[in-house]
């Protein structure tokens, strides 16, 4: 790893896969404000992360387990992980709030967690889970070709926005509305203000 690349958080994946805006609002600017969703997954992550090490069935569950890849330029908490005793398997677990997401962001995060499992156990990590506060449902996700591609290139994308420092222009969508952000963005506004064009057009008279 260079000097010049900090370690990505994983949660940081994540925040970029729902809105690179949020990402960099997040690690580059250093702004963050709490709503009840928020509040709800902290609460949650407390909880999960409180609890003592425990074997069950043949598994073992160990939790907040702080793991980081290197070579990846990744690191970060995971909320439980998983080891079948017969097998060796790790699985890593994700708890989240609310419900199972149209988007790929939580299972980004989710996939990068096994990544960091991999590089630094050398064994293969096939699978994890995701667990919705609403839903008390498991999701199963599987780390197929597909996602761990998508995972790597957002790495890439995150690693470009921290070294860079830039701040990207907003775009509304629905999910907007859910974010703690949302005050601090201004999506609606922004997005269709033109005043720096304006001035860009002003001086640019003759």
């Amino acid at each position: 790893m260079t000097q010049d690349r900090r370690l990505i958080p994983l949660s940081a994946l994540q925040h970029y896969a729902f809105c690179p805006r949020q990402c960099a609002l997040i690690h580059n600017e250093q702004a963050w404000a709490d709503n009840y969703l928020t509040a709800q997954g902290n609460l949650l992550h407390k909880r999960v992360d409180s609890g003592d090490p425990e074997t069950r069935n043949g598994t073992k569950f160990e939790r907040a387990v702080m793991v980081s890849a290197e070579k990846l330029g990744i690191t970060g908490k995971l909320d439980l992980i998983e080891k079948d005793l017969k097998t060796g398997a790790l699985t890593p677990v994700e708890y989240k709030k609310g419900k199972s997401k149209p988007g790929n962001w939580d299972k980004i995060q989710l996939c990068a967690q096994g990544l960091c499992l991999e590089e630094m156990t050398g064994q293969a990590v096939a699978e994890g889970y995701l667990w919705y506060w609403q839903t008390r449902k498991r999701e199963f996700v599987a780390f197929d070709k597909r996602i761990r591609q998508q995972t790597l290139a957002v790495i890439q994308q995150v690693q470009t926005i921290f070294l860079s420092g830039e701040l990207p222009k907003p775009k509304y969508e629905k999910k907007c509305k859910a974010c703690s952000l949302f005050d601090i963005c201004n999506p609606k506004l922004i997005e269709h203000d033109n005043s720096a064009t304006y001035i860009k057009q002003l001086f640019s008279q003759d």
